[in-house]
């Protein structure tokens, strides 16, 4: 029986694995260990460890990492924080595959725990290209990696042009579309009512014409997230439109947004933005359906809404390269060009639905490559 360790850092890691932890829980040749790490223990991120809890997994271990300031020393520093703490945690769970996911700090500072201590490194989603530091930390973690999990096709070209070896690749596709899929598929039976009992500000009808706007810190441009997310803020405000507004993560850089997003708040608001720290994946994916526009620079405005067909406004170079839908507009940090691209978008309304990270059914496949594959702690590499 293989023990599959899961690294939950934050409410997009979580999402982004869901599927692949009730797969490997439900597996008759796996057990499932889940450590909680970063913001996904803290309340200020919303408390995920709390939902992952509540969706019936067993916290093995909480690691708290996450240093105050959000500063690109502090998230140096969370790192090694996080690899000494995660190695301790390894060494006592002793599982003989960890699974990390994407490509942020914690996702750093799991790696190179693992990899360290002799033990197999499972990566989803590697091999796509994106603004940030998190494009190096990405591209480092697959070198690192045992067994990939890329969600596109694109990506698995870049992993094997990395020197990893094709069998060791598998083109599972995005875990995260899996709930995506599903909750698309059962919309009547979301509750929606965390739209009115959570989060602070007006009370948004999303019967109506609504945007939402999911921004997070630019690691390589810290200091500019504040001026960043004032200009989003103020070219939603000229549409006239509703907006329900999500707190960024946990980078270097958050708590320029946030101030940015507490003196919007405070002074220009004109009584039409519901701001929310965090929001069930039913929930948000149900907006996602129904809103107008996303606005931002998330990753979910290139995979969930190419999936979805949601009109998405791209903005700055966090996902710089990555491979997107024709729901997509890219434009700059400028207030003008966003408000133009959002009325662009709100004319053009839904799109087709596109299945560039996969199909709904990565989730179970994570869980059979997991039970099965083979791997040498001393990698081989093909040039």
């Amino acid at each position: 029986m293989r023990k599959i360790c899961v690294v939950v850092g934050s409410r997009a890691n979580y999402s982004s694995i869901k599927s692949a932890m009730r797969a490997i829980d439900n597996h008759p040749d796996l057990t499932l260990q889940v450590v909680a790490t970063s913001s996904a223990l803290l309340d200020r991120y919303g408390q995920v460890v709390d939902l992952v809890e509540s969706d019936g997994f067993n916290i093995d271990d909480r690691v708290y990492m996450l240093m105050e300031g959000e500063t690109p020393l502090t998230m140096a520093k969370s790192t090694g924080i996080g690899t000494i703490e995660l190695a301790s945690t390894f060494d006592r769970l002793k599982p003989d595959i960890v699974v990390t996911i994407g490509d942020r700090f914690e996702t750093m500072a799991t790696t190179i725990a693992t990899t360290y201590m002799n033990i197999a490194l499972a990566h989803t989603m590697g091999g796509e290209v994106t603004g940030t530091i998190d494009e190096s930390i990405r591209h480092a973690i697959t070198k690192f990696a045992h067994i990939h999990f890329p969600a596109c096709k694109d990506a698995v070209e870049r992993i094997i042009k990395l020197g990893e070896l094709p069998e060791s690749i598998h083109n599972v596709g995005c875990p995260r579309l899996d709930l995506v899929a599903d909750i698309i598929d059962n919309l009547d039976d979301v509750d929606m009512s965390p739209i009115t009992t959570e989060g602070v500000g007006d009370s948004i009808d999303i019967s109506n014409p609504f945007i939402i706007l999911s921004q997070h810190p630019v690691t390589t441009e810290y200091g500019a997230g504040e001026q960043q997310i004032l200009n989003s803020l103020r070219a939603i405000k000229d549409t006239g439109l509703p907006a329900i507004v999500l707190w960024p993560n946990g980078d270097a850089g958050s708590e320029d947004i946030a101030r940015g997003m507490r003196k919007f708040r405070e002074h220009e608001d004109i009584g039409n933005f519901h701001y929310f720290k965090n929001l069930p994946i039913d929930v948000y994916i149900k907006l996602m359906k129904n809103t107008a526009c996303l606005v931002g620079n998330s990753s979910s405005g290139i995979r969930d809404a190419a999936f979805i067909g949601t009109p998405s406004v791209n903005l700055g170079t966090r996902q710089n390269m990555r491979e997107r839908g024709l729901n997509v507009i890219d434009v700059d940090n400028d207030q003008n060009a966003i408000h133009t691209a959002i009325q662009q978008q709100i004319k053009n309304g839904p799109y087709p639905s596109e299945g560039i990270y996969g199909d709904g059914h990565a989730g179970k496949r994570i869980a059979d490559v997991l039970a099965t594959c083979k791997w040498e702690i001393q990698k081989t590499i093909t040039y």
